[in-house]
């Protein structure tokens, strides 16, 4: 498949344009371009959750890579972005900012512990 994006640079109001190539093994009766389209554009919903653990919480330089551990702590830093999304925060690094200020009780808080 051709997908041709653009994107729009909300400071510059620069408009950029790329075009990617895609190949599926899905057979021609399924890979109608709508379907195509919608896979392609659900990528971005994964990537956001993987940007936001990476830039803010450092999960790329994790050293944790035996046995469990990774998975287990990628479980652990979803709960915290999903905890203070619940909770009403807009900024994932401003939050945790502000939850490290009583380290032992606002995050027992937020999570209905205390």
């Amino acid at each position: 498949m051709k997908l041709l994006r653009h994107r729009t640079t909300l400071k510059t109001g620069k408009v950029t344009r790329e075009t990617v190539y895609a190949v599926t093994d899905m057979p021609s009766h399924q890979a109608r371009p709508t379907r195509l389209n919608k896979i392609a554009r659900s990528h971005w919903g994964i990537e956001s959750v993987h940007h936001i653990r990476d830039v803010t919480l450092a999960e790329d330089a994790s050293k944790i890579r035996s046995g469990h551990g990774s998975a287990t702590m990628a479980t652990f830093r979803n709960l915290a972005v999903n905890t203070l999304r619940s909770a009403g925060h807009r900024s994932i690094a401003a939050a945790l900012q502000e939850v490290s200020y009583a380290p032992f009780s606002r995050p027992l808080d937020l999570l209905k512990l205390s």
